[in-house]
């Protein structure tokens, strides 16, 4: 058995009108394609994947996202070239996005090219390169180790 990517990945935001209008920004932007809006829902899909948002329960309306707690580290999309996260970066900078880290190299795989950045409710996201030749295995996950930004 072998699995073909991740269907969909939703998250529960503490703003649901402040996430929604970021992500309607940010997700067309990416090329993915309006499925869902709605007063409980905001789904977006393409390039094999959905994205969604759900507002929080009354009790945790308000709350931030906490990186380091368990549960979601962080969101990575897979851009298809270099270019791409630079435009996306300045994208970013057009909206006022938290910018985590700009544009950078890292050694995670050969190649690996990114920008880090944060939503509204500082969930972090990611949109990287990495060569088709290059691919992270098993054995190289150990190495990503403790993230520290």
């Amino acid at each position: 058995m072998e699995i073909n990517g991740i269907a969909h990945v939703f998250i529960t935001t503490g703003d649901f009108d402040r996430s929604r209008a970021f992500y309607r920004q940010l997700l067309p932007f990416l090329g993915l394609r309006e499925a869902i809006d709605g007063p409980n829902a905001y789904y977006c899909y393409g390039a094999r994947a959905g994205i969604g948002l759900r507002p929080p329960a009354p009790e945790h309306q308000g709350q931030r996202f906490e990186q380091n707690r368990p549960g979601l580290h962080h969101i990575c999309f897979r851009a298809r070239r270099r270019e791409d996260v630079e435009e996306v970066h300045a994208f970013l900078l057009s909206i006022g996005a938290l910018i985590v880290h700009p544009p950078r190299d890292d050694d995670f795989a050969a190649g690996y090219y990114s920008v880090l950045f944060e939503d509204p409710d500082g969930i972090r996201l990611e949109v990287n390169h990495v060569p088709s030749a290059a691919v992270v295995t098993p054995g190289d996950a150990g190495h990503l180790g403790p993230v520290s930004s």
